[in-house]
């Protein structure tokens, strides 16, 4: 043990939280008078003397600074943790006391993030938890804040695995780090242009917040005043896009810088990552059930895809969806999404590499008509809006829409078709689908435990169905859409064997 880790407690006593709980309250609180100091300094100058302003603008930025203090002391006071040897407990509270704990064989993650202020003062937050979907966070135990050598401790401890999932031991080590080159698509996510029309919103916003809205928008307008309004939408959306991966890029940077990937001794996968606020995430391995290789489409036509987890027991940030648990490995060319999935399932990526059985061509036909309809509805519509207001300009955006859409409908509909496919390689079962977001599938198979078969009037007149393997891990139900029907009830015989076969051989019977 170095010095720096300190003595290790006595099994089973009682501890308290970092003592700097104290400092980084008192902080909050100040960041928080700080933050209003100058609007309240205006005020207080304009209506007191100056000696009194002197007097009150110190009490009101000490005031949160002290109380903020005292909030922090009380909850380092009232805070108390263990480590048993059945349990991890965790009391606090003054007037409504909390007392809860959690069995020692059901944690399942021990994750560590550390904000900028927790990060230069060597602390962590740690959060235990059992991966249940519970509400009131009485699956999880928060410490807030900890030493780091403290919080690897915890983590070590509550994490420490004999042998993994299979009873096979296999390579510990470095699965994946950064590379710096992958920055490059992030401005290719559906992030960008949500970003993008924040940032719009985020200017008129402030404009409105200092009572020059007005004048924002008539300066706007006054520089696109002898520009098409064509090129002034065309302008403004350009500018939303530049914006929006300017901030796409930020969050990727805050988000994946400093990342790795490894696996560690007892059957554990390790994920770090994070600029600014430093995040460790851990999933045992036992949990997991496959993989997923993700394909959103401006990655994927960059020729690159991100990995994503499936496991049971995954719970999204608390943050937003960006920050879900899931995703092992940010977009990457697939030729190295393919390598780390491989590694994260223990083999050489063949898995993901394997040739699936492709779906019969009444599912591009289906597939044709859905897109074609979609992309009609709206020309249809600005037709019949057109013939009744009899505005010829609504019949030539109409012209305009169905030769931007309808050809857009037909590559996309056939895209999907090519897209659609499953198999069967050692012990996963693939399957693909999507076009906006192709998603390939590597499944235990032993981690499926039913098989749902639908089959609606068409598909039953064009011989096809819609498979949905439902497991314990990750969105729980995984769909092979519109595969034929005799090759796809003969796949999810073989995929799972005995799970299907007594509804097959009751269905030949009535049959003869």
């Amino acid at each position: 043990m170095s010095a720096e880790e300190g003595p290790a407690p006595a099994p089973g006593a009682w501890q308290r939280l970092d003592w700097r709980v104290i400092l980084i309250s008192g902080l909050f609180g100040g960041g928080l008078s700080l933050g209003s100091f100058v609007p309240v300094a205006a005020v207080v100058t304009d209506r007191l003397p100056l000696g009194q302003a002197f007097l009150v603008l110190p009490a009101w930025f000490l005031l949160p600074v002290l109380g903020g203090a005292g909030v922090g002391f009380v909850r380092w006071w009232r805070t108390r943790y263990r480590l048993g040897s059945e349990r991890a407990a965790l009391h606090t509270g003054v007037l409504l006391v909390k007392r809860r704990s959690l069995a020692r064989e059901r944690i399942r993650s021990v994750d560590l993030t550390a904000h900028l202020l927790l990060r230069l003062l060597g602390l962590v937050k740690v959060r235990i938890g059992t991966g249940e979907q519970s509400g009131g966070g009485e699956s999880t135990l928060e410490l807030d804040p900890v030493t780091r050598a403290e919080g690897e401790r915890l983590r070590r401890e509550l994490l420490d695995r004999q042998e993994t999932a299979d009873g096979v031991p296999h390579e510990d080590g470095e699965l994946a780090v950064l590379d710096p080159a992958w920055i490059r698509y992030a401005p290719l996510s559906f992030v960008a242009p949500l970003l993008g029309g924040a940032a719009v919103g985020g200017v008129l916003q402030v404009s409105e917040w200092f009572g020059v809205q007005g004048e924002v928008i008539d300066w706007i307008g006054g520089v696109f005043r002898d520009t098409p309004l064509l090129w002034f939408v065309a302008a403004l959306a350009a500018a939303a896009l530049v914006a929006g991966a300017a901030g796409a890029l930020a969050v990727w940077v805050e988000m994946w810088w400093n990342y790795r990937l490894e696996r560690e001794p007892g059957g554990t996968l390790r994920l770090r990552r994070g600029l600014l606020t430093a995040r460790s995430l851990t999933i045992e391995e036992r949990r997991l059930r496959g993989v997923a290789l993700v394909e959103p489409l401006g990655i994927r036509l960059c020729g690159a895809a991100r990995v994503d987890a499936i496991a049971t027991g995954l719970v999204q940030g608390k943050d937003d969806e960006r920050d879900s648990h899931k995703t092992l490995l940010p977009a990457a060319p697939r030729p190295a999404a393919e390598t780390v999935a491989g590694r994260v399932l223990k083999g050489e990526g063949g898995a993901l590499r394997a040739p699936l059985t492709p779906h019969p061509r009444a599912a591009r036909g289906r597939r044709l008509r859905w897109a074609l309809t979609a992309a009609s509805a709206p020309v249809l519509g600005l037709v019949a809006a057109g013939a009744l207001l009899q505005l010829p300009v609504l019949l030539y955006a109409a012209l305009g829409s169905a030769l931007a859409l309808l050809p857009l409908a037909v590559l996309l509909a056939l895209d999907a078709y090519r897209n659609l496919g499953h198999g069967i390689d050692g012990p996963h079962l693939l399957a693909r689908s999507g076009t906006v977001r192709r998603t390939t599938v590597a499944l235990q198979r032993g981690g499926v435990i039913g098989w749902t078969v639908k089959q609606t009037y068409f598909q039953r007149r064009a011989g096809l169905l819609t498979l949905t393997a439902t497991t314990a891990a990750g969105d729980g139900a995984y769909e092979i859409p519109d595969a034929d029907e005799t090759e796809g009830l003969r796949f999810a015989a073989d995929a799972v064997p005995g799970l299907l076969e007594p509804f097959l051989e009751r269905h030949a019977s009535q049959a003869k």
